[in-house]
Protein backbone atom coordinates (compact mmCIF):
# COMPACT_ATOMS: atom_id res chain seq x y z
CA UNK A 1 0.00 0.00 0.00
CA UNK A 2 2.42 2.68 1.05
CA UNK A 3 4.47 1.79 -2.64
CA UNK A 4 1.44 2.38 -4.51
CA UNK A 5 0.70 5.60 -2.69
CA UNK A 6 4.43 6.74 -3.18
CA UNK A 7 3.53 6.45 -7.16
CA UNK A 8 1.78 9.93 -7.70
CA UNK A 9 -2.11 7.96 -7.34
CA UNK A 10 -3.47 11.32 -8.48
CA UNK A 11 -3.55 14.20 -10.48
CA UNK A 12 -2.14 17.40 -8.63
CA UNK A 13 -2.19 20.95 -9.46
CA UNK A 14 -1.21 24.10 -8.49
CA UNK A 15 -0.31 27.90 -9.82
CA UNK A 16 2.84 28.89 -10.07
CA UNK A 17 3.49 32.21 -8.86
CA UNK A 18 7.26 32.12 -10.02
CA UNK A 19 9.45 29.69 -11.01
CA UNK A 20 13.40 29.97 -11.30
CA UNK A 21 15.00 27.87 -13.05
CA UNK A 22 19.42 27.68 -13.29
CA UNK A 23 21.00 24.90 -15.34
CA UNK A 24 24.07 23.76 -14.89
CA UNK A 25 26.52 22.25 -17.00
CA UNK A 26 29.13 19.79 -16.77
CA UNK A 27 30.97 17.35 -19.23
CA UNK A 28 28.53 14.39 -19.27
CA UNK A 29 30.90 11.93 -17.77
CA UNK A 30 30.89 13.79 -14.58
CA UNK A 31 27.46 12.84 -13.71
CA UNK A 32 26.56 9.63 -15.43
CA UNK A 33 26.84 7.64 -12.07
CA UNK A 34 24.05 9.88 -10.74
CA UNK A 35 21.20 8.26 -13.59
CA UNK A 36 20.10 4.40 -13.33
CA UNK A 37 21.10 2.41 -16.05
CA UNK A 38 17.25 2.69 -17.89
CA UNK A 39 18.15 6.62 -18.42
CA UNK A 40 20.46 7.91 -20.55
CA UNK A 41 21.95 11.55 -20.04
CA UNK A 42 20.16 14.55 -22.57
CA UNK A 43 22.97 15.87 -23.66
CA UNK A 44 24.34 18.93 -25.76
CA UNK A 45 26.67 18.50 -28.56
CA UNK A 46 27.38 14.53 -27.10
CA UNK A 47 29.54 16.93 -24.76
CA UNK A 48 27.04 18.41 -21.89
CA UNK A 49 25.14 16.94 -19.18
CA UNK A 50 23.19 19.70 -17.35
CA UNK A 51 21.16 19.94 -13.74
CA UNK A 52 18.24 22.36 -13.14
CA UNK A 53 17.56 23.78 -10.42
CA UNK A 54 14.48 24.71 -10.10
CA UNK A 55 13.06 27.75 -7.27
CA UNK A 56 8.85 27.37 -7.53
CA UNK A 57 6.58 29.41 -5.63
CA UNK A 58 3.58 27.18 -5.96
CA UNK A 59 0.48 28.44 -4.52
CA UNK A 60 -3.29 26.02 -3.97
CA UNK A 61 -1.08 23.13 -4.83
CA UNK A 62 -3.44 20.69 -3.96
CA UNK A 63 -5.44 17.08 -5.80
CA UNK A 64 -6.92 17.66 -9.14
CA UNK A 65 -10.34 18.96 -8.59
CA UNK A 66 -10.09 19.62 -5.35
CA UNK A 67 -11.62 23.28 -4.48
CA UNK A 68 -8.59 25.65 -4.23
CA UNK A 69 -9.53 26.65 -1.02
CA UNK A 70 -8.02 23.40 0.10
CA UNK A 71 -5.03 24.00 -1.68
CA UNK A 72 -1.67 25.23 0.10
CA UNK A 73 0.93 27.50 -0.82
CA UNK A 74 4.76 26.29 -0.38
CA UNK A 75 8.46 27.25 -1.80
CA UNK A 76 9.41 24.10 -3.53
CA UNK A 77 13.27 23.62 -4.21
CA UNK A 78 14.30 20.65 -6.50
CA UNK A 79 17.37 19.31 -8.21
CA UNK A 80 17.01 17.44 -11.36
CA UNK A 81 19.26 15.69 -13.96
CA UNK A 82 18.31 15.86 -17.44
CA UNK A 83 17.64 12.66 -19.19
CA UNK A 84 15.60 10.77 -21.79
CA UNK A 85 14.04 7.34 -21.29
CA UNK A 86 12.55 4.84 -23.62
CA UNK A 87 9.41 3.57 -22.67
CA UNK A 88 7.40 0.42 -23.49
CA UNK A 89 5.90 1.79 -26.40
CA UNK A 90 9.48 3.04 -27.83
CA UNK A 91 8.57 6.57 -27.38
CA UNK A 92 12.02 8.52 -26.49
CA UNK A 93 10.77 10.74 -23.63
CA UNK A 94 12.68 13.97 -22.62
CA UNK A 95 12.28 14.71 -18.77
CA UNK A 96 14.55 14.96 -15.53
CA UNK A 97 15.55 12.65 -12.79
CA UNK A 98 15.14 13.80 -9.29
CA UNK A 99 18.54 14.29 -7.39
CA UNK A 100 16.71 16.12 -4.22
CA UNK A 101 13.73 17.83 -3.09
CA UNK A 102 13.13 21.03 -0.26
CA UNK A 103 10.41 23.02 0.50
CA UNK A 104 9.91 25.26 3.30
CA UNK A 105 7.18 23.31 5.13
CA UNK A 106 7.13 20.47 6.86
CA UNK A 107 3.37 19.83 5.95
CA UNK A 108 4.58 19.74 2.01
CA UNK A 109 7.74 17.24 3.17
CA UNK A 110 5.29 14.73 5.09
CA UNK A 111 2.48 14.73 2.14
CA UNK A 112 5.04 14.66 -0.54
CA UNK A 113 7.01 12.11 0.71
CA UNK A 114 3.90 9.86 1.35
CA UNK A 115 2.60 10.54 -2.47
CA UNK A 116 6.00 10.83 -4.10
CA UNK A 117 9.51 9.13 -4.37
CA UNK A 118 10.99 12.36 -3.91
CA UNK A 119 12.38 12.51 -0.81
CA UNK A 120 11.57 16.28 0.54
CA UNK A 121 13.01 17.64 3.40
CA UNK A 122 12.36 20.77 4.80
CA UNK A 123 14.43 23.62 4.96
CA UNK A 124 14.10 27.56 5.92
CA UNK A 125 13.85 29.71 2.37
CA UNK A 126 14.35 33.30 2.12
CA UNK A 127 12.87 35.46 -0.48
CA UNK A 128 14.44 39.13 -0.70
CA UNK A 129 13.65 42.26 -3.33
CA UNK A 130 15.59 45.17 -3.54
CA UNK A 131 16.35 47.71 -6.43
CA UNK A 132 15.29 45.62 -9.07
CA UNK A 133 17.27 42.69 -7.46
CA UNK A 134 16.11 39.27 -6.15
CA UNK A 135 17.62 37.06 -3.81
CA UNK A 136 16.50 33.46 -2.86
CA UNK A 137 18.62 31.71 -0.08
CA UNK A 138 18.33 28.63 2.53
CA UNK A 139 20.68 29.86 5.71
CA UNK A 140 20.13 25.41 6.53
CA UNK A 141 20.96 24.43 3.07
CA UNK A 142 23.49 26.83 2.23
CA UNK A 143 22.47 27.87 -1.22
CA UNK A 144 21.91 31.82 -2.57
CA UNK A 145 21.21 32.92 -5.97
CA UNK A 146 20.72 37.00 -6.76
CA UNK A 147 19.33 38.34 -10.52
CA UNK A 148 17.65 41.48 -11.48
CA UNK A 149 14.50 41.07 -12.74
CA UNK A 150 14.29 41.44 -16.32
CA UNK A 151 13.44 44.42 -18.53
CA UNK A 152 13.78 45.31 -21.79
CA UNK A 153 17.00 45.17 -22.31
CA UNK A 154 18.69 41.92 -23.92
CA UNK A 155 20.25 39.48 -21.54
CA UNK A 156 24.01 38.11 -22.15
CA UNK A 157 24.36 34.61 -21.81
CA UNK A 158 26.55 34.11 -18.76
CA UNK A 159 30.07 33.68 -19.44
CA UNK A 160 31.05 29.97 -19.67
CA UNK A 161 27.79 28.79 -21.20
CA UNK A 162 28.03 26.28 -23.64
CA UNK A 163 25.57 27.65 -25.67
CA UNK A 164 26.01 30.08 -28.53
CA UNK A 165 21.98 32.08 -28.17
CA UNK A 166 18.88 31.91 -26.13
CA UNK A 167 17.61 29.63 -28.84
CA UNK A 168 19.75 26.98 -28.14
CA UNK A 169 19.43 27.41 -24.43
CA UNK A 170 15.83 27.31 -24.59
CA UNK A 171 16.08 23.63 -25.08
CA UNK A 172 17.91 23.06 -21.89
CA UNK A 173 15.35 25.09 -19.45
CA UNK A 174 13.24 23.04 -16.60
CA UNK A 175 10.46 21.52 -16.06
CA UNK A 176 10.64 19.13 -18.73
CA UNK A 177 7.29 17.67 -20.09
CA UNK A 178 8.31 14.13 -17.71
CA UNK A 179 9.86 13.89 -14.74
CA UNK A 180 11.43 10.38 -13.06
CA UNK A 181 11.91 8.29 -10.46
CA UNK A 182 13.96 4.75 -10.57
CA UNK A 183 13.08 2.10 -7.59
CA UNK A 184 15.98 -0.32 -8.14
CA UNK A 185 14.25 -2.96 -5.87
CA UNK A 186 11.61 -3.84 -8.34
CA UNK A 187 13.84 -1.66 -11.15
CA UNK A 188 10.40 0.23 -12.10
CA UNK A 189 10.42 3.30 -13.35
CA UNK A 190 7.84 6.27 -12.42
CA UNK A 191 6.42 8.89 -14.78
CA UNK A 192 4.61 11.86 -14.30
CA UNK A 193 4.18 13.78 -17.17
CA UNK A 194 3.36 17.65 -16.67
CA UNK A 195 0.76 19.73 -18.32
CA UNK A 196 1.29 23.57 -18.44
CA UNK A 197 -0.36 26.72 -19.54
CA UNK A 198 0.76 30.27 -20.38
CA UNK A 199 4.44 28.98 -20.57
CA UNK A 200 6.92 32.27 -21.22
CA UNK A 201 10.03 31.99 -20.35
CA UNK A 202 12.38 34.78 -19.62
CA UNK A 203 16.27 34.87 -19.22
CA UNK A 204 17.07 36.60 -16.85
CA UNK A 205 20.95 38.02 -15.49
CA UNK A 206 22.48 36.11 -12.18
CA UNK A 207 24.86 38.45 -10.42
CA UNK A 208 25.81 35.59 -7.25
CA UNK A 209 24.88 32.25 -6.82
CA UNK A 210 26.29 29.22 -4.53
CA UNK A 211 25.19 25.59 -4.18
CA UNK A 212 26.15 23.46 -2.04
CA UNK A 213 24.93 20.63 -3.35
CA UNK A 214 26.21 20.98 -6.32
CA UNK A 215 29.71 21.27 -4.68
CA UNK A 216 28.64 17.68 -3.00
CA UNK A 217 28.41 16.31 -6.20
CA UNK A 218 32.49 16.07 -6.90
CA UNK A 219 32.49 17.94 -10.52
CA UNK A 220 32.70 21.37 -11.60
CA UNK A 221 29.63 23.15 -13.04
CA UNK A 222 29.03 26.30 -15.23
CA UNK A 223 26.15 28.22 -15.54
CA UNK A 224 24.24 27.41 -18.60
CA UNK A 225 21.39 29.22 -18.56
CA UNK A 226 18.45 30.78 -16.52
CA UNK A 227 14.90 31.01 -17.02
CA UNK A 228 12.01 32.91 -15.19
CA UNK A 229 8.29 32.42 -15.52
CA UNK A 230 5.25 33.83 -13.70
CA UNK A 231 1.65 33.01 -13.36
CA UNK A 232 1.79 29.71 -14.60
CA UNK A 233 -1.34 27.30 -13.84
CA UNK A 234 0.24 23.76 -13.75
CA UNK A 235 -0.80 20.31 -13.26
CA UNK A 236 0.73 16.73 -13.24
CA UNK A 237 -1.15 13.82 -14.30
CA UNK A 238 -1.39 10.52 -12.53
CA UNK A 239 1.92 8.70 -12.68
CA UNK A 240 2.35 5.44 -14.11
CA UNK A 241 4.79 2.96 -13.73
CA UNK A 242 6.89 0.79 -16.19
CA UNK A 243 8.96 -2.43 -14.95
CA UNK A 244 12.31 -1.87 -16.90
CA UNK A 245 14.35 -4.78 -18.25
CA UNK A 246 18.01 -4.93 -19.44
CA UNK A 247 18.66 -6.49 -23.01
Amino acid sequence: MSSFLKNHPFGVEAFFESSLVATFATPKEKVEHLIPECMQLDTFHDKWAFIAVAMVQTKDLGPKGFPRVLGNNFFLVGYRVFVRFTDSSGRSLRGLYILRSQTNKYRMELLGNIFTHYKYTTIDIDLQKQDGSVTISSHQAGFSISFLEPDEEQVALPTDSPFRDWKEARKFAGPLPFTFTYDDRDRSVLIVEGVRQNWKPVPVKVTDYRFPFLDELGTDFVLANTFLLRNVPYYWKKGRVEKWQSE
